[in-house]
Order: structure tokens, then sequence, then C-alpha cells
């Protein structure tokens, strides 16, 4: 809503910025009785408040954005008020260090220190913005695997392993299978080792030696021997600290088997449409609507 304010004489205006200016002092000596010397503030603050706080040696903070506000809170075991009539000094957060600093031009305010944050911020940085994209995606992807891990207490080997070891017992059942049924489950085979096989190549180690070395520690027991991507040896990859998930390995291979499945319902359809062959041949009606339906039946 809009105010008016109307002032006839001086004296009138005095008292008005003198009420204004005590006002802004009883705030301020608000925040200094809880003891604060910090200040984050999701509005404004007026300038002669903030000189106010300084003089007091608080450091004052505005226009701090909600999710920040939240994310302090939890780092520092603060309470976000709403009025400064609810503050108390329970209320307040703790850290050891608040300073602002420089960074790639920018002021920005570092708050460090805490007791037990349960809220941290991760400064990435990088040559352009797609090294920092990527780097943002490996953190992401980092911390969504660490917390999966937490979460269900089940990891794998890591450097193929998994998908040796699965490519191997795949191959022994697919000897008990006849027919076109023992094809795909070789073919299943091969494409488990497509990750052993393409971490050889990155690593810069041939992928034929190495998967032939892979399959001989495994016929030999050593369920855990994979592949070091550093120095190209088998190694026990529970012993070298490489490992993964359980879920993200099999959601890996539930994925790839969906999306092959799927691809394979396709082809069906479509060779099945090639088999219905055209309406002249199969002695149906001219009209294309009629003969497209007979066709897709």
């Amino acid at each position: 809503m809009d105010t008016e304010i109307s002032i006839n004489d001086p004296d009138q205006l005095k008292n008005f910025l003198d009420r204004e200016e005590a006002q802004l002092k009883e705030k301020v000596e608000q925040i200094v009785d809880t003891g604060a010397n910090v200040v984050f503030c999701q509005k404004g603050i007026d300038d002669l408040a903030q000189h106010y706080l300084a003089k007091e040696g608080i450091l004052a903070v505005r226009r701090a954005k909600k999710s920040d506000m939240q994310h302090l809170a939890r780092a520092t075991d603060g309470r976000v008020v709403s009025g400064l009539e609810d503050i108390d000094p329970d209320d307040l957060g703790h850290a050891g260090i608040v300073e602002a600093r420089d960074v790639a031009g920018d002021t920005r305010i570092f708050v460090e220190e805490c007791d037990n944050p349960k809220s941290v911020t991760l400064l990435l940085r990088g040559g352009t913005e797609h090294v920092v994209a990527e780097v943002e995606r490996a953190v992401h992807d980092s911390l969504g695997v660490v917390r999966v891990t937490l979460l269900d207490g089940q990891v794998l080997p890591g450097g193929g392993a998994p998908e040796t070891a699965l490519a191997l017992g795949l191959r022994d059942y697919a000897d008990g299978v006849g027919g076109r049924e023992q094809l795909a489950v070789e073919s299943f085979a091969d494409a488990m080792e497509a990750v052993p096989r393409t971490l050889a190549e990155n690593a810069g180690v041939s992928p034929i030696d190495a998967m032939t070395d892979l399959r001989s520690r495994h016929d030999a027991g050593e369920e855990n021997a994979g592949l070091d991507a550093e120095t190209g040896d088998i190694v026990d990859m529970l012993d070298a600290g490489v490992a993964e998930p359980l879920r993200v390995k099999t959601q890996a291979i539930q994925s790839a088997t969906d999306v092959a499945e799927l691809l394979l319902r396709i082809d069906d359809v479509i060779s099945a449409g090639d088999l219905g062959g055209s309406d002249e041949e199969a002695g149906g009606p001219e009209m294309g609507g009629m003969g497209g339906m007979g066709g897709a039946m």
C-alpha cells in the first residue's frame, strides 16, 4: 500500500528523522543483546542500521537467498527467525570463521569451522564452463554413489571383475542350453565383457591380453580379480580399494537388458509388417486405409 507523510515545518521533519534513527538503534540493540557478531538477512538492511551494526563489531550480510539461509542454519546449527522480537541467544549458530573473500572477481562470504555442519558448499574451479560442468557432473555422480552405498551397504569389486565373473557363468550355463537360446546367452556374455574390454582400451592395454588374463584368474577362483587402469595389471580390486555399489551394477544391467529387449520387439513388428506383403499380392481392396489396416494386422 502507498503511504504519504505531510510535513508542514522543519521541526516535524527533524522529529520524523530522529524517530526513524531511534527505531533503527533499538533494532540494533536487540541484536547486540543476543551476543551475535554476524547477521544474515534475507531482505535488505538500511545503510544507517548497517553502520550501527559495524560500530558494534557485527558483520551484516543482506539479501541472502532463502536457500542459503536454510543451508546456513543447517551448517551453523542456528535457527532462522522472522522478526527481531522473536530472537533469542539460543537461536544463534556457531562458526569459527566468517569472512568475505574475492573469488573470480566476485565477493563471497565464507562460513567455516562449524562444529557439526549438516550442509556444506563445494567450490568447483575450471578453465572453461565445459570443464566446470563436467567436474560438477562427476561430483554429483560420486555423491550419489556414496549415498547408495551407505543406504544398501553392499559393494562389488571394480575393474571389470563382476562382468568377467558373470560372463564366465553365462558361458557355462550356455553349454547346457541348446538351439538358438544358446547363441543368445553367449551374446549376453559377450556384452558383459564389453565393460572390462573398454576399460582396457581406455587404459592403453591390449584388450585381448587383458581379457585372457582376467578369464584365467577368474577360472582359478579369484573372483575379485580386475584390471588396474593405472598400471594395467590384474589385481585384487578390494585390496586395491576399488569398489562399486551393487545397486549401480544391477541397475545398469537391467536398463541395458530392457533397451535390448525393446529393440528386439520393434524389429519383430517391422518384420511382421514386411511379411504381410502388398495389397495387390494379398488380393485385398485397393483403398489405402483398408490396405494399411490389412498389412498391419
